[in-house]
């Protein structure tokens, strides 16, 4: 039952044919989830059965977190198959489709969501398909066994495969809530397994939003107004449609388009089009403002996030020992390899769009409100994301092209250039915490304060149903692992003018930083190790557990060479508890550099070992940028950086030995896309601290210099 590999006309025929993408597998069938061909069994919204195999529609987007190898693990499992004998299908941005699973993948809660509905999915297929068997044999059920891609019945030395059980089970009931395999029983979770679409992408096969081609279509890209506010005061659409191959130039208020026959002479009519701009209303914005206003706003405190024990102030004031300290943290790009693009075609009251999103139900409702359109009259192709990081969860650039697609009479695909998509990012929040605590004669906390000022992601997406507390951005700070009997927790919302959005690990990430930063200034306050002084302090053991096995892999307490150190941190969000500990070597006239990182993870049930340790890999590595040189700045209500050589990230050569341990466990699964990148930013910060004996407490750590 392995699946053939799809060539790129296989894959893009099928995206024209049936509106879904196959990663993997050939068209043969292609009616997916009509229900009405008697020799398919779709025994549910996930699954299809027929002559050619094993299908699952993915319920989440694919963006390169291996989310459609783990999925399909889990329907292999139930199904007793191969997971490579899944074909994946990524389906329309139909909301419905799922429900009551949200399609949209973000805040690592895709494992969390899908863990118990497609191994159930699975299961009711597997016992349909013994059922028909047995009534086919004239035998019962019980004496059937489904295996390796069929069912047997050992008694009689009969078997039949599921694609030729498909038809007979497509005429019968379904079975429901089939008990599912305990974890014993595991023959597919738990084991690694090589990502399915691995080999694909190794080999240039793979599609992506911006791989789509369609007949006559159009290429196109833009440029938006530089500064905040700006709008198009002019440009010289002479010299654009000079350049060979453009077609057409479209204004908007606050862009300029340039539709060419390819991206390349639409880049070059760009240039020639030289568009001028407006002052924009936030000419004077610098990034001295900027910080300014958030340090000004924990001065005092804010909406109330969670207190305990009543007001600290008092007891601070009076406190004989009291150790303070701010944290701030930049604005981040996502800066995904593959840019922001998107293919819409609109014609007779009808859009259709081709693009990478991990919202397409929201995709899907943003060019329905943009075109003024019914939502029954739009259709969203969904392809494979090269990088979301949580700038694929807006819209804005459904909404652009929407805007464009509307004035041309052809498919049209809308490709921002890189410099496009850092200027014109949503980016992650600055922040400013500042954090007091009081200590008791043993050095424990007894009194502890947090001020936390930044732009609210959640005040723009509530509007006005926004109550002052933004959730996300105290995400780990109201019920930290270190239990204090005074506590209050604060929130002041403090806007820029430049846009906001998720990023990985948005919150978490953040107070991480500031949390496991400021208890290891309290551990060195009390004059104890940052380990046992943690320990001290943590009494949930599974953080405990991560905590120790960090420790011990690393062999924390052990010499170190001169100049270098280590740092630990450890947090328990996203139904995750992780603990890692950097090593930092500072050598004299270099920046230092970050030599080892070794990791322990208790996610609960470890579905897919070989994607947790990718998952860690990657979280370490995208946030260790962040860390160590990650800034966006406003200057002259503008973002000053604006590719790579200015916002740079993590290089071969910087690339620490990075380790892995997993905790064995048969709890449910938590989320892995953030944690690991929350936990990193403060192990280096501490580490560094151990290097050189300079703390410091705003990020980047070492400038944002390439």
């Amino acid at each position: 039952m392995k699946a053939p590999v799809a060539s790129r006309r296989d894959v893009l025929r099928v995206g024209a044919i049936g509106g879904a993408l196959l990663i993997g597998a050939s068209v043969a069938g292609c009616g997916l989830m009509r229900g009405d061909d008697d020799a398919v069994f779709t025994p549910n919204a996930f699954l299809r059965v027929d002559a050619t195999g094993v299908s699952l529609l993915l319920p989440k987007t694919e963006m390169g977190q291996g989310v459609s190898t783990t999925i399909a693990m889990l329907v292999a499992e139930e199904l007793n198959i191969a997971p490579s004998a899944i074909r994946i299908i990524l389906p329309d941005g139909d909301a419905d489709r799922f429900k009551p699973l949200d399609p949209a993948t973000g805040g690592s809660t895709s494992v969390r969501e899908v863990w118990k509905p497609l191994r159930q999915a699975g299961a009711n297929a597997r016992a349909a398909l013994i059922e028909a068997a047995a009534h086919h044999w004239g035998v019962e059920a019980g004496t059937c066994v489904a295996k390796d891609g069929g069912v047997h019945h050992p008694p009689s030395g009969r078997a039949l495969p599921y694609t030729e059980l498909a038809p007979l089970a497509a005429r019968r009931p379904l079975p429901e809530n089939v008990p599912l395999k305990p974890a014993h029983a595991f023959t597919v979770i738990g084991k690694s397994q090589r990502r399915l679409d691995a080999a694909a992408k190794a080999r240039g096969t793979a599609t992506y939003g911006i791989d789509v081609a369609r007949p006559g279509m159009r290429v196109a890209t833009l440029a938006q107004a530089p500064a905040i506010g700006a709008t198009l005061s002019g440009c010289d659409e002479r010299a654009a449609l000079a350049v060979r191959g453009v077609r057409q130039i479209v204004r908007g208020n606050d862009v300029l388009f340039v539709v060419a026959d390819n991206y390349w002479a639409a880049k070059q009519g760009l240039e020639a089009a030289a568009p001028t701009w407006t002052a924009g209303t936030h000419a004077a914005l610098d990034q001295v403002a900027i910080e300014g206003a958030l340090a000004a706003a924990c001065a005092q405190d804010g909406a109330d996030a969670g207190t305990r024990g009543g007001d600290p102030g008092p007891a601070l004031a009076h406190a004989a020992r009291v150790v303070r300290a701010d944290y701030t943290q930049s604005f981040l790009a996502h800066a995904a390899m593959e840019p922001l693009s998107c293919v819409i075609h609109v014609e007779n009251g009808h859009a259709t769009l081709w693009t990478g999103t991990q919202v397409p139900a929201a995709a899907r409702q943003q060019a329905a409100d943009a075109l003024k359109f019914p939502l029954a009259n739009v259709t969203v192709h969904t392809y494979l994301l090269g990088g979301g990081f949580g700038r694929r969860l807006e819209t804005d650039m459904i909404a652009r092209a929407a805007e464009l697609g509307r004035q041309i009479d052809a498919p049209v695909k809308l490709i921002w250039s890189r410099e496009e998509d850092v200027q014109h990012d949503m980016y992650r929040p600055a922040y400013h915490d500042r954090l007091e605590a009081a200590l008791d004669a043993s050095g424990r906390p007894v009194v502890w304060r947090h001020r936390i000022a930044g732009s609210s992601i959640m005040a723009r997406l509530l509007a006005d149903k926004f109550k002052g507390v933004d959730d996300d951005a105290i995400d780990g700070t109201v019920a930290p692992l270190y239990p204090v009997a005074q506590r209050r927790v604060t929130f002041r919302q403090v806007e820029s003018g430049l846009s906001t959005g998720w990023w990985r690990g948005v919150g978490g990430l953040r107070t991480t930083f500031a949390v496991e930063s400021f208890i290891d200034e309290l551990a060195h306050a009390a004059g104890q190790d940052p380990v046992a002084y943690r320990r001290a302090l943590i009494a949930d053991a599974r953080a405990l557990g991560v905590l120790d096995l960090a420790a011990a892999k690393a062999g924390w307490g052990t010499p170190v060479a001169a100049g270098s150190g280590r740092g630990i941190a450890v947090l328990h969000l996203w139904d995750t508890y992780i603990a890692a500990v950097a090593e930092v070597t500072a050598v004299a006239g270099d920046d230092p550099r970050v030599t080892r990182v070794v990791a322990a993870v208790d996610c609960g049930q470890a579905i897919n070992p070989a994607g947790i340790r990718a998952q860690v890999e990657s979280g370490v590595l995208f946030a260790m940028a962040a860390t160590l040189w990650g800034r966006i700045t406003v200057a002259g209500g503008r973002v000053e950086q604006s590719n790579f050589h200015d916002y740079r990230v993590v290089r071969m050569d910087d690339a620490p030995v990075i380790e892995t341990h997993i905790v064995s466990s048969d709890l449910s699964p938590g989320g892995l896309g953030e944690p690991p990148a929350a936990v990193i930013g403060p192990a280096i910060a501490n580490a560094l601290f151990a290097a050189t004996g300079e703390r410091r407490r705003n990020l980047p750590l070492l400038g944002s210099s390439a």
